[in-house]
């Protein structure tokens, strides 16, 4: 049971525990009510009650519902495999892990039908020690056994593997390269999306200009933590959003199939051999393409 206590937040209790527990939408914080998984001084309450400084909030995490994920035989493009691990390239528009409305034709889908996977995250994750976007692109690693899992979530924990992303963005950058430090958590203002708020999670995105055009900037973008969206995230807060982003981007961008952003570049520790590896993929085609066009018309004169 998650339990945190109220300090000067004050209104009613769905309000309140939707910016405590940022990690869950409103609508499940309303089922968690509606359902009496939501305690206030260990008294389950509905979502009007006047919450005070000091009351103690716990939220009840009920069972997850058993849910069979099959086993589908969709191709993958693999960069590297072995007995531990799996490096594999994935595309634009794939989900990586079943949830609520993609239950099939996902990351996970495919890779069970191709290999056994760890089991450290359950039923929904099996072998997902990091993820990337729907419409995002590139480099996952990927656990077959458990042993390697714990030793490539460490890497991430420690912040010692490599993940680096091409991405074209608005507006011209001025700097050659820059540090974005700024913390990540769920938006007050709309609940899909994440944004830089003052009690969010530490996040750090390092990034360096590849190619300027007129009106946009290529960038190579490093991330030295993984939060939810966190390059859209940033590039938006320092005033270039990504192109073709659908959430974070204006409604006046380069239509792709979502926003232009590559995971182009993995490195980590292999768990078993302890030999440093790092694998690195050219951009999609889509992309490519996007990039041939702005140099024929969006070049700096």
């Amino acid at each position: 049971m998650l339990e945190k206590t109220v300090t000067t937040e004050s209104g009613r209790l769905d309000k309140v525990v939707s910016q405590l527990f940022d990690d869950y939408s409103r609508s499940q914080i309303q089922k968690l009510l509606d359902e009496g998984h939501i305690f206030v001084n260990g008294t389950s309450q509905k979502a009007k009650y006047k919450v005070k400084p000091d009351d103690v909030i716990q939220l009840e995490q009920p069972e997850p519902k058993t849910l069979e994920i099959k086993a589908e035989n969709i191709p993958l493009d693999i960069v590297y495999e072995d007995d531990d691990v799996l490096v594999v390239n994935k595309p634009q528009g794939m989900v990586v892990h079943p949830a609520p409305g993609h239950e099939d034709g996902t990351l996970v889908n495919a890779l069970l039908y191709h290999c056994p996977l760890s089991t450290i995250n359950g039923t929904f994750r099996p072998g997902i020690v990091h993820r990337i976007d729907k419409d995002t692109s590139g480099l996952l690693m990927v656990a077959k056994n458990d042993k390697a899992h714990q030793a490539l979530a460490s890497q991430l924990k420690n912040k010692t593997n490599l993940r680096e992303y091409t991405a074209l963005v608005h507006g011209r950058i001025k700097e050659d390269e820059g540090t974005i430090n700024a913390p990540i958590g769920r938006s007050l203002k709309d609940r899909k999306k994440q944004a830089v708020i003052k009690d969010g999670r530490h996040a750090v995105t390092h990034f360096k200009v590849i190619k300027r055009y007129q009106d946009y900037t290529l960038v190579t973008c490093i991330l030295e933590t993984g939060r939810t969206h966190q390059i859209r995230v940033h590039m938006k807060y320092i005033g270039h959003p990504l192109v073709g982003d659908p959430l974070y981007g204006p409604k006046n961008t380069i239509k792709g199939q979502g926003q232009f952003l590559h995971a182009g570049k993995l490195g980590f520790v292999h768990p078993t051999t302890g030999k440093e590896m790092v694998f690195e993929v050219p951009i999609p085609e889509i992309f490519q393409k996007c990039l041939n066009y702005l140099d024929k018309t969006n070049l700096l004169l």
